[in-house]
C-alpha cells in the first residue's frame, strides 16, 4: 500500500459511489462524467492495493475493504466539510450559500432574486443549481429549496413553500390552437424527466396512456422555453409559470388542473436554526409567494 495520501477527488468519487450504489448517481451527484468516477476508483483501488468495490447487478457494491474504508472515508470528508464551512463563515459570515433545482432557479427565483438584494445588501446571497440532494457535513451549502412529496429528512429542518399544480399550456401564436383536451392528439405534447402527463389526462377524462414520443427534456425550464417557442404544447407547472400567463407569452389551455403530489420544501440544518442570514431569507420568501397570489 502506498505510504501518501490519494488525491481528494478520488475519495470523493469513492464516497459518493459508496453512498449512492451506483457510478451513475455518483457521477451526476459530482457533476461527472460515468467514466470519469469509474476512472477515479479504479485509481484509488491500485493506490491502495486493494479491490473496493464490485459490480452488483445495474449498481455496485462494496467489498469488505471497501464498506471499512468507506466508513473513514465518509467521517473525513465530513470532518473536514466542517473546517472548511467555519473558515468560510468567519472569513464572510454574511454568505448565504443555497441550492435548489435548475428548472425553480430559472423560471422562479431568479426572476425575483433583485428585490432580495435591494431588502438585504448585507447578505451576499450565492444561488447553486442542481437536482441532487445536499449533504449539509460534506457540502458548502447553507439552505436548500427541494421538489419532494415529503420533507422528512433526518437531522434536518424541512419547512413547507408552496403546492403545485399541472395544466397544459403552449404558445398563443401555436397554430390551431386546442379548444378542448380530444384535440391535443393532433399536436406534439412536449415532455420533461418527472413530469407526467396521464394524471392530467385522467382528470380531463382521456383515457390516454402516457405519451411515449415527441421532444424529451431533462429540464423543466427547457420545456418551457420550447413551449413559447411555439414547437409543441406542454405540461407545465404552475410554479414555474412566471408571469408568462399574465403577459400572454404562454395560455392556459383548459380549467382542468391537476395538484402535484409533490411540494417545495426549504430545507436546512438545525444548527442554522434562527441565524439572521436565514430569517431574513425566509421572511422575503414569504413575502415573494404572497406575491404570487
Amino acid at each position: 500500500m502506498a505510504d501518501r495520501l490519494p488525491p481528494m477527488q478520488a475519495l470523493r468519487a469513492f464516497d459518493a459511489a459508496a453512498r449512492s450504489g451506483s457510478l451513475t448517481r455518483a457521477a451526476e451527484g459530482l457533476h461527472l462524467t460515468h467514466g470519469a468516477i469509474s476512472h477515479q476508483i479504479k485509481a484509488l483501488e491500485e493506490e491502495l492495493g486493494v479491490k473496493l468495490v464490485e459490480r452488483s447487478g445495474r449498481g455496485i457494491r462494496l467489498t469488505d475493504e471497501g464498506e471499512r474504508f468507506a466508513a473513514r472515508v465518509r467521517g473525513a470528508l465530513a470532518e473536514l466539510a466542517d473546517a472548511v464551512r467555519e473558515i468560510t463563515d468567519r472569513r464572510n459570515p454574511r454568505q448565504l450559500r443555497l441550492t435548489t433545482m435548475p428548472s425553480f432557479a430559472a423560471r422562479w427565483l431568479l426572476p425575483r432574486t433583485a428585490r432580495f438584494l435591494k431588502a438585504h445588501p448585507d447578505i451576499d446571497l450565492e444561488i447553486r443549481s442542481s437536482n441532487a440532494l445536499v449533504d449539509f457535513r460534506r457540502e458548502d451549502i447553507d439552505i436548500a429549496i427541494r421538489y419532494y412529496p415529503r420533507g422528512d429528512w433526518p437531522g434536518l429542518v424541512a419547512e413547507p413553500l408552496m403546492d403545485d399544480y399541472y395544466f397544459p399550456v403552449c404558445s398563443p401564436k401555436l397554430p390551431r390552437l386546442p379548444k378542448r383536451p380530444a384535440d391535443l392528439a393532433k399536436h406534439t405534447l412536449l415532455r420533461a424527466e418527472g413530469e407526467e402527463w396521464k394524471p392530467w389526462f385522467k382528470a380531463a377524462g382521456l383515457d390516454w396512456p402516457e405519451p411515449a414520443r415527441g421532444p424529451l427534456f431533462t429540464d423543466s425550464a427547457h420545456m418551457m422555453q420550447a413551449a413559447v417557442e411555439r414547437q409543441g404544447i406542454a405540461i407545465g407547472r404552475s410554479s414555474l409559470m412566471g408571469d408568462d400567463l399574465k403577459n400572454r407569452v404562454l395560455v392556459k389551455l383548459f380549467d382542468v388542473v391537476v395538484p402535484s403530489t409533490r411540494k417545495y420544501w426549504l430545507v436546512y440544518p438545525q444548527r442554522l436554526t434562527g441565524a439572521p442570514k436565514l430569517e431574513a431569507f425566509k421572511a422575503w420568501l414569504q413575502e415573494e409567494l404572497k406575491r404570487r397570489k
